[in-house]
């Protein structure tokens, strides 16, 4: 599967991860977030609000086993980089929330539909 083609399934995972949200009552802040400052270059999926937690969502999106569940793919070095990036979105926004957390939602493209997996405070 070419880059292009996985693009075009990761925007299909996270406008589904986005609604799910929105329809679970979370307020979404960001979508897309890229950061290209000093040596942290990155982007987190969806930033949102529940409540007073702000919650970085890493979406994973996949259409088979074949590489694993999507939560599998938030390696450790992973959850790192996107702490560091949660950081720097909050000090661009200029928020101190109360609280943050970090969720996975994955996403499953399915002929049965789409189906999804979210993971709160998986890291």
């Amino acid at each position: 599967m070419d880059s292009n083609s996985n693009q075009a399934i990761g925007a299909v995972g996270e406008a589904a991860a986005a609604r799910y949200l929105v329809g679970a009552g979370h307020v979404v802040l960001d979508r897309n977030w890229r950061c290209w400052q000093h040596e942290l270059r990155g982007e987190l999926d969806i930033v949102a609000r529940e409540g007073a937690t702000i919650v970085f969502c890493e979406v994973k999106t996949r259409r088979g086993t074949r590489f694993g569940l999507p939560v599998e793919a938030v390696v450790p070095a992973k959850a790192r980089r996107i702490h560091q990036l949660a950081l720097v979105w909050l000090s661009h926004n200029q928020l101190r929330p109360q609280q943050m957390r970090f969720d996975v939602i994955g996403v499953w493209l399915r002929s049965s539909g789409v189906h999804l997996d979210h993971i709160r405070s998986a890291f």
